[in-house]
């Protein structure tokens, strides 16, 4: 277990030491795919990583609509924010596949952050990314129209790839659609406006082929709209 907790981003560059430490309180936990981790309100009672698996963090509308804001693969930590301001979780956590995650309670994890001033540094770091891209959501939410959204998830998926990548959905269609802040219906109509205008090619359920990246980065940036 001190290997697998040594791999993970949160916890590089501390000792052979300090990973005995953190696997003396770790709890291994597996859980099933559609399994709700933690319910908005929930105590906060201590930090979760993901060792496999995928987890989405979301919220509920008064009507049941589901909003989703994060989607956490291996490596990355849940619920950080909440360990250390304690109190409530303040969003949903569901496993989407069957997740494999490492547990560390509150108090515990506590102290070793206090012995330990790098975690909390690498700690920062990871929550400085989240904020990032949590801005960026908002200002997609608020901003952009849903094709300026889908070109952005697009290329975020294809980042660091060739003019002519083929990204894979991560997620459901429905999911994208939540994640985006629209409707599947909708989001169906301009994936094949997209693949007609001839900036995407579509294979399969969740294979998309991307042929025109400029016009993806200016559906993006707001400089085109769809016709």
């Amino acid at each position: 277990m001190t290997e697998q907790i040594a791999g993970i981003p949160l916890f590089h560059g501390l000792t052979a030491k300090h990973y005995d430490e953190l696997a003396m309180i770790v709890i291994d936990q597996v859980v099933p795919r559609g399994q709700m981790i933690f319910s908005q309100g929930d105590d906060a009672a201590g930090l979760y990583l993901v060792v496999s698996g995928r987890v989405k963090i979301f919220k509920l509308s008064p009507e049941g609509k589901e909003q989703i804001l994060h989607l956490f693969g291996a490596g990355e930590p849940i619920g950080e924010v909440a360990v250390f301001a304690g109190g409530k979780f303040p969003a949903n956590a569901q496993a989407m596949e069957e997740s494999r995650l490492f547990f560390f309670p509150r108090p515990a994890f506590i102290d070793l952050i206090r012995k330990y001033p790098s975690v909390a540094m690498n700690m920062l770091a990871v929550l400085s990314l989240r904020l990032r891209k949590f801005s960026s959501l908002i200002e997609d939410l608020s901003l952009k129209e849903v094709p300026g959204r889908l070109a952005a998830h697009l290329l975020y998926l294809a980042e660091g790839n060739r003019a002519a990548a083929e990204v894979e959905l991560e997620v459901s269609k429905n999911q994208l659609a939540s994640l985006l802040g629209t409707i599947p219906e909708t989001l169906s109509r301009i994936l094949a406006r997209m693949a007609r205008d001839g900036f995407i090619q579509l294979s399969g359920q969740r294979r998309i082929r991307i042929l025109n990246r400029k016009g993806l980065e200016e559906l993006a940036s707001g400089e085109k709209r769809l016709a």
